[in-house]
């Protein structure tokens, strides 16, 4: 599979809503039940640290990543809260590693010293892809969020130390 990572650009949005709204659609990655639009999603993260993958054959985004502050505190400004969507069709040919770990090389450069995830617990491949690139399971917070189902789910949290 050919692609590569770039720094995401505000025109890049409407493809990467398409991907959240995959997400969001699949039921197992996120218990938002909307898209955004730009100027909500873009206040609820950091500006730094947003990457897209994208073919190299015809420019198409099949994958992005953005931090969000975890924790408001003070005491927490150091803490990341890592969002990774790649496009249903592109899933499993590393494109979620290579864009977890262009966040993870660079998160240091702005301040961050830990990024968590909280995985919706059936989402079993995000799991797998983030032990893979070094995060550990914290804990697992039972019937936390009721999915755009209303049953109540799980997540996962896990963790890593940069």
């Amino acid at each position: 599979m050919d692609f590569f990572i770039r720094g995401m650009k505000p025109g890049d949005y409407k493809e990467v809503a398409e991907i959240y709204g995959q997400g969001i659609e699949s039921g197992s990655a996120t218990f938002q039940t909307y898209i955004p639009n730009y100027e909500e999603w873009d206040g609820s993260h950091h500006p730094f640290c947003r990457y897209v993958a994208v073919t190299g054959s015809d420019d198409r985004i099949i994958g992005w990543t953005a931090l969000a502050a975890g924790i408001t505190r003070a005491a927490y400004k150091g803490v990341a809260e890592l969002s990774i969507y790649v496009r249903q069709e592109y899933r499993r040919h590393g494109i979620g590693y290579a864009l977890i770990e262009e966040a993870k090389k660079n998160a240091p450069d702005y301040g961050i010293w830990t990024l968590e995830s909280r995985i919706c617990r059936q989402n079993t491949g995000s799991i797998r892809l983030h032990e893979k690139c070094g995060f550990r399971i914290v804990g697992v917070r039972e019937k936390i969020a009721r999915d755009k189902f209303g049953s109540w789910q799980d997540t996962v949290e896990m963790e890593i130390r940069l």
